[in-house]
């Protein structure tokens, strides 16, 4: 993973309301959550929390599935894994 893509994901998660969301997603697991029950448990506008969730789906952040008439949004857990890695691969090599 290039340190634009990393760079990228940082940014959009350096947001608070971003975080929020991010943070609500991942405690919902693979499931993920209704997009209109994370608006109302987060208390956001919708077209507040349509622009963040845009900016995290655009950094490849979250997955978004449609069942019938609902939109969901789970995490993807891959980028979040390889967002991690970046910072816990080479951790410590410089120690003696």
């Amino acid at each position: 993973m290039t340190i634009e893509v990393i760079a990228k994901a940082l940014k959009e998660l350096g947001h608070p309301t971003r975080l929020t969301i991010f943070k609500r997603l991942v405690l919902s697991g693979q499931q993920g959550i209704a997009v209109g029950s994370l608006q109302q448990e987060l208390d956001v506008p919708g077209s507040t929390l349509s622009h963040h969730i845009s900016s995290l789906v655009s950094a490849d952040l979250i997955i978004q599935r449609r069942e019938g008439r609902t939109l969901f949004c789970v995490v993807n857990y891959e980028k979040l894994q390889a967002v991690i890695a970046f910072f816990q691969d080479d951790c410590c090599i410089d120690e003696t």
